[in-house]
């Protein structure tokens, strides 16, 4: 199961990113704005995502996600179950969540530094080592 000390670990990491404590819950943020607030028990965790897409995220896998509070919809903000996500998909909904309220620049130059980048497609003509070509009649 993921802990708010998971989270912490990653979302520290992230440029501009500082945790407040308030009314005993850990939130993080960026400037003034929130993308990480856990409850009071640390085991819902609510992030930031687009309202757009809320719907469809909640409505596929409705026993992780959850929607917020009726006073909270107003917001781009979903939450999760923290017994349901493993540490990978954590790590992914912080940092689009984290992407959703940085400059892009910033973003871009986190990616640039720390995103793995896939590997270059051989070129034309070769065959990647350890491959034998073969050629076909016609």
């Amino acid at each position: 199961m993921v802990t708010i000390e998971d989270v912490r670990k990653f979302a520290m990491t992230l440029p501009r990113t500082t945790e407040g404590l308030v009314r005993g819950r850990v939130k993080f943020y960026v400037g003034r704005i929130v993308y990480v607030s856990f409850s009071h028990d640390g085991t819902v965790m609510g992030f930031g995502f687009p309202k757009e897409e809320r719907d469809w995220l909640v409505g596929g896998t409705p026993d992780k996600f959850m929607l917020p509070s009726a006073s909270d919809m107003r917001y781009h903000w979903v939450l999760v179950r923290m017994a349901a996500i493993e540490e990978a998909e954590m790590r992914e909904l912080v940092l689009d969540a984290w992407r959703m309220v940085v400059p892009k620049r910033v973003a871009q130059a986190y990616e640039a530094a720390f995103m793995p980048r896939p590997s270059p497609e051989p070129r034309a003509g070769r065959a990647p080592k350890g491959v034998q070509r073969v050629r076909h009649p016609g």
